[in-house]
């Protein structure tokens, strides 16, 4: 039951975006909504995260203009800084500025020096990403909501509060992966104790079955 409504809430998720038009927004909002309950960062966090890439996108996300490529993905209030920089000390400028954003607690600087990548390597890396969770999906080794996936030109970073276990089995999945150059783990380890105290059981009545959302 568990491992079917985690996988009903994440495909809902991945094919929200596909359904232009079909599905009301409210939908999206039941789906967006039962994925934060089931998050293993408090509402708080996610909040915090949520403001975080929004100020990092709109203080930093232009520095460099056409000749860099600026991606920032926070989780637990620790920031993954990907895509591409013209040089050394505009990567390390940007790494300054995301720590100097109040709410940070740290940062994964993966930033490489080198040209922006193309739209088509761009589509590429979303293209993976969706792969890669469709296959956590599938694999129904763990609940594919607490691992967070990011990829950049090939390169597969993985985020999230997971036991050792569902980390394994996160990364051998990615791994596994067709198109994935390399997977860069950035997971937090917490114990099997702590990650059921973390975990959140959706209530019944909540709208959290895709099932009953009608299309248009």
């Amino acid at each position: 039951m568990k491992k079917t409504l985690a996988t009903s809430l994440l495909c809902g998720a991945l094919l929200l975006p596909a359904l232009q038009g079909c599905v009301p927004l409210v939908a999206a909002g039941a789906t967006q909504a039962t994925l934060s309950a089931v998050d293993r960062r408090s509402l708080g966090t996610q909040t915090e995260d949520e403001s975080i890439e929004w100020k990092a996108s709109l203080q930093i996300g232009e520095l460099g203009g056409k000749q860099s490529h600026l991606n920032f993905t926070s989780y637990d209030q620790k920031v993954l800084i990907t895509g591409e920089a013209p040089s050394e000390e505009l990567k390390a400028e940007v790494e300054r500025r995301v720590t100097a954003i109040p709410e940070v607690k740290g940062v994964y600087n993966e930033l490489a020096v080198a040209p922006p990548t193309s739209l088509g390597a761009r589509s590429n890396d979303s293209y993976i990403t969706t792969k890669v969770k469709a296959r956590f999906v599938e694999s129904g080794k763990f609940n594919a909501v607490y691992v967070k996936v990011v990829t950049e030109n090939g390169v597969v970073y993985l985020l999230g509060l997971v036991t050792q276990q569902e980390a394994d089995a996160a990364i051998q999945v990615a791994r596994t992966t067709g198109d994935v150059k390399k997977v860069v783990t950035l997971l937090q380890i917490i114990t099997d104790a702590e990650a059921k105290a973390l975990d959140v059981k959706v209530e019944p009545g909540k709208p959290a079955n895709p099932d009953s959302i009608s299309g248009g």
